[in-house]
C-alpha cells in the first residue's frame, strides 16, 4: 500500500477481476423501477422571492425619487447633482429584483419554460 496525501492506494493483482457494473443476474431486486425517476417536489424558495420583491420596489423607489429630484418636483434646482447616486443605486437595485419577480411570477404561473428550481438562492 501507498500512501500519498493521506488517500491508499493499493496495486491490483493479474488476477483480479475487472467489475464492469453489469450485473447478469435476473434478480427482482435490482431491477429498476419508475419511481426512482420521478423527480421530487420542487419547494418555493419564499426567501429568494421575497428579497427580490425588495429589491424591485426599493429600487423603483429611489428610482422615482431619483427622476423626481432631476425634474425639479422635490428639490431646489440647485440640488440636482444629488441625483445620481439615488439613480445609480436605484438601478443596481431594480434591474435584478425586477428580473427576478418576473421569473417567481413566471414560475408560480406554471409556465413550463420557468421553475423554481433553477430560481437562484439569494
Amino acid at each position: 500500500m501507498s500512501t500519498k496525501s493521506g488517500i491508499r492506494y493499493r496495486k491490483l493483482n493479474q488476477d483480479d477481476e475487472f467489475d464492469t457494473g453489469i450485473n447478469t443476474s435476473q434478480d427482482a431486486t435490482d431491477a429498476f423501477s419508475p419511481e426512482q425517476f420521478d423527480r421530487p417536489p420542487i419547494k418555493t424558495p419564499w426567501k429568494a422571492i421575497l428579497y427580490a420583491l425588495i429589491l424591485f420596489l426599493l429600487g423603483s423607489f429611489l428610482l422615482t425619487i431619483g427622476l423626481l429630484v432631476v425634474t425639479g418636483h422635490i428639490v431646489d434646482p440647485h440640488y440636482q447633482d444629488r441625483f445620481w447616486p439615488l439613480v445609480i443605486l436605484g438601478m443596481l437595485m431594480f434591474i435584478p429584483g425586477s428580473y427576478h419577480t418576473y421569473f417567481a411570477y413566471k414560475a408560480f404561473k406554471g409556465d413550463p419554460d420557468w421553475d423554481f428550481e433553477e430560481f437562484p438562492d439569494f
